[in-house]
């Protein structure tokens, strides 16, 4: 039985399930302000996109990328009716502007930037990295690394988390469109290094995701690092005390390789 997450900020869960506004926002609370210059990780949660969940794949992860030197922001994306394509990847695109304007004041690392996303979060995170729904269209540098974490990837019915496919493109959806926000389906060799990883019996999302990005990466010949766990839960966060645990410690090796 895959072990429950302890890494849970409670006092966040509380914010994220019943205080927080469906709207664009930033944390930047894990940002590290000590005079020096550090790499920045963008952090966008999943929730299937019905709600931004800081309290797993937000806080936990940035005090522990904290941890490690490196500064983190917290992104909170356009969710439920809010969410259709593009209003989450302008939030994120808006979140990296942001920063990057007050770069001197946070002492970050506009060239080695990353983005970290979990579950639908992770799809987010990975469509900012095509060339047909992300970083050009917005005029920003490709991330030196994404680190997806137990991502949903396809938007194919077939293989897709029902409910963030239709909150991110609608229950009525065309095939055409569902291949159009499929990660994995648009994949070329100049798309960012990718960490990515997941367990081989989630129940959530369909590990299959994973496997068919992976190929899709290898086939493109980008730099791809890869793990799959079993016994861990979906929404694991740091994934303290599982099988999982200090992925994020290889996830920033694998970035300081890209930097």
């Amino acid at each position: 039985m895959p072990k429950r997450p302890v890494d849970v900020d409670v006092k966040q869960s509380v914010k994220d399930m019943f205080l927080s506004k469906n709207e664009y926002r930033i944390i930047d609370d894990y940002v590290i302000r000590d005079g020096k210059t550090h790499p920045v990780a963008f952090l966008v949660p999943g929730g299937g996109y019905y709600m931004v969940s800081g309290f797993i794949e937000g806080s936990p992860i940035a005090k522990k990328l904290n941890e490690l030197g490196v500064s983190a922001v917290i992104v909170y994306y356009r969710v439920k009716k809010k969410a259709l394509y593009p209003a989450p990847l302008e939030d994120l695109a808006k979140a990296i502007r942001e920063v990057f304007t007050r770069a001197d004041e946070y002492g970050i690392d506009k060239e080695n930037y990353s983005i970290w996303g979990g579950s639908a979060g992770a799809h987010l995170a990975g469509a900012f990295g095509t060339k047909n729904m992300g970083y050009p269209n917005y005029g920003l540098p490709k991330p030196k690394a994404l680190i997806l974490s137990y991502p949903v990837i396809s938007m194919t019915k077939a293989l897709t988390h029902k409910q963030s496919h239709d909150f991110f493109l609608g229950k009525n959806a065309s095939a055409q469109q569902e291949d159009f926000a499929s990660v994995e389906k648009n994949i070329d060799r100049e798309y960012p290094a990718t960490f990515i990883w997941c367990s081989d019996d989630d129940a959530v999302v369909n590990p299959e995701n994973t496997r068919q990005m992976v190929a899709a990466l290898n086939k493109a010949g980008v730099p791809t690092e890869s793990l799959i766990y079993h016994g861990v839960m979906h929404g694991a966060g740091p994934a303290t005390g599982t099988a999982a645990e200090g992925w994020i410690n290889k996830a920033v090796d694998f970035w300081k390789k890209q930097a």
